[in-house]
């Protein structure tokens, strides 16, 4: 044994906590079990020990307009904030922690980022701010994130804090069916959007990354109300089942048509546009069931769409489809929409058509970079050019590959 005890070549290890450890050591420790109305009291509790005060946890509305005060005993509940043009809008974006000056204290806003999905903002204020400050909150803000995310499974509280209008049943729905609005890895990241977001029925999408492969679907069942609602439930449905029997596009596609057919009869159809991306490669492959086809954005505009062989929605009983393939560069964003973003479904309406898509998206894309921040812009800006108001719902699923790979990421350094 050498000196203390400690075999040669061996090293002691330091386990004991910091302050900052052992404060997000105790909200861990609790979360397990705490209910979700505690959430709020124990996150201001653990702020006031590091000398913060004025807590605000802010959630996205479904419309992704605004960031909404949570209710909660030791919240400070302001009014909502714009996610364009506020602190805590730009902190939501960012997904970085902004600070703003006030008569001698420091607001700091804090993004809640669930993996890479966006929650909201938690707000602060400190009289002054430092690195281990610095580190500690955004920490705090990400365990937070987390909690709220693994409660929501369960309590309704989340919900009605970012609800601002009445929801029709379709749309809580389709809301309970959506995977999270956005997902970033080093090789890809994906957002989505879906409108009317309170009245919605029958657009949905749905996303996986297994290993190196992205799976992407987005659908538009016929109809609205329930009846397209429930139909999207089983396309769905039928596609995660598929998918995770690991099964070719062609495969996938049938299974979702005989589900669609033997549920729902001969009448009924469902648009689809399923996808596999190779992470690592770049190697896309595609199926067309009756969708408008992507675009796809090189640089700061739009340069070419995914033309390929379309076969009948799914429900129609249409032949093994063609999968179509290409390569992407790194860089390259790939924007799938539904039809209810170009088409008007009211007799008598104009069109809004896709000249004028590819023209806002090339507005749009000048004026944003990061995917999420595309993705809203684009949804409102759309529905603001066609009179604030959509006829049929809309979706808009826009992926970037980027390459590489994020081994780095399983090292600790």
């Amino acid at each position: 044994m050498s000196e203390g005890g400690r075999k040669p070549g061996r090293f002691a290890v330091d386990r004991s906590e910091g302050f900052g450890e052992r404060l997000l050591g105790l909200l861990l420790d609790r979360s397990h079990e705490m209910p979700p109305q505690l959430i709020a009291p124990l996150v201001a509790e653990e702020v006031a020990r590091v000398g913060g005060r004025d807590v605000s946890i802010l959630l996205q509305d479904y419309e992704q307009m605004l960031l909404v005060p949570l209710p909660g005993r030791g919240l400070m509940i302001g009014e909502p904030e714009p996610v364009e043009g506020s602190p805590a809008g730009e902190a939501f974006l960012s997904r970085s922690t902004v600070e703003v000056p006030q008569d001698g204290t420091v607001r700091m806003y804090l993004p809640l980022l669930d993996g890479s999905d966006q929650v909201g903002a938690m707000a602060v204020t400190l009289d002054s701010v430092d690195d281990d400050d610095r580190r500690l909150l955004r920490r705090l803000a990400g365990l937070v994130a987390d909690m709220i995310v693994t409660k929501d499974a369960y309590t309704d509280l989340f919900f009605r804090a970012r609800r601002r209008a009445p929801m029709s049943v379709a749309a809580e729905i389709q809301w309970s069916l959506l995977p999270p609005l956005s997902m970033t890895v080093p090789q890809v990241e994906v957002a989505g959007i879906l409108e009317p977001a309170y009245t919605v029925a029958g657009d949905s999408f749905d996303y996986a990354l297994n290993g190196d492969i992205l799976h992407v679907a987005v659908i538009d069942a016929m109809g609205h109300g329930l009846d397209a609602a429930t139909m999207a439930t089983v396309a769905i449905g039928a596609y995660r089942h598929t998918r995770r029997a690991d099964t070719g596009l062609s495969q996938v596609y049938a299974f979702m048509d005989r589900a669609i057919d033997e549920q729902f009869g001969h009448d009924h159809f469902v648009t689809a546009q399923m996808m596999c991306l190779n992470v690592a490669t770049g190697l896309l492959q595609w199926v067309n069931a009756g969708h408008p086809a992507p675009l796809l954005i090189r640089g700061r505009a739009v340069v070419d769409r995914l033309e390929s062989p379309t076969t009948l929605p799914v429900g129609f009983g249409g032949e093994e489809p063609v999968v179509s393939e290409r390569t992407l560069r790194p860089g390259d964003r790939l924007l799938c929409f539904t039809d209810g973003l170009v088409e008007e479904h009211q007799a008598g309406g104009e069109q809004f058509g896709e000249e004028q898509l590819i023209e806002c998206t090339n507005r749009v894309v000048r004026d944003h970079t990061a995917v999420r921040s595309v993705v809203r812009a684009l949804s409102h800006t759309l529905k603001q050019e066609r009179g604030g108001v959509t006829s049929d719902d809309a979706t808009i699923f826009l992926i970037e590959w980027r390459g590489g790979d994020a081994d780095h990421l399983a090292t600790l350094d």
